[in-house]
């Protein structure tokens, strides 16, 4: 019985380690993981030049026409004419070639005939 009672005793403070360790070594992790992503997003914003088309934190899309190095703000142009300037942390990602072809063909939804098949109502006869 004894022998018992000292043997369950120690597998006890082992248990007890794995309660403490664990969760702070998925903390860690975690917080490893987050940090690695801000650094990517920090070095796309440095990235964006003028004549990149970009998607803004606020869902905004536009075109880069000018850059503030010393205020670390850029002029976009969200519109023929229409300009804003931000600041280069709420660029939110750039846009590449094959974003802007994907995003044209999931919006084209006209037939070969140039019709477009939702104009006639959800019921086909």
């Amino acid at each position: 019985m004894i022998l018992l009672a000292q043997s369950s005793g120690s597998g006890g403070g082992l248990i007890t380690l794995l309660i403490f360790v664990v969760p702070f070594g998925l903390l860690f992790l975690f917080m490893r993981n987050q940090q690695r992503r801000v650094r990517q997003q920090q070095a796309l914003q440095q990235a964006a030049e003028v004549g990149d088309e970009v998607l803004t934190t606020a869902g905004i899309f536009g075109t880069i026409v000018d850059e503030d190095e010393d205020e670390g703000t850029v002029t976009v142009e969200i519109a023929p004419g229409t300009r804003i300037r931000m600041v280069r942390s709420g660029i939110a990602r750039r846009l590449t070639e094959d974003d802007v072809a994907y995003d044209d063909e999931a919006y084209d939804d006209e037939d070969d005939d140039g019709t477009d098949e939702n104009a006639q109502g959800p019921i086909h006869t």
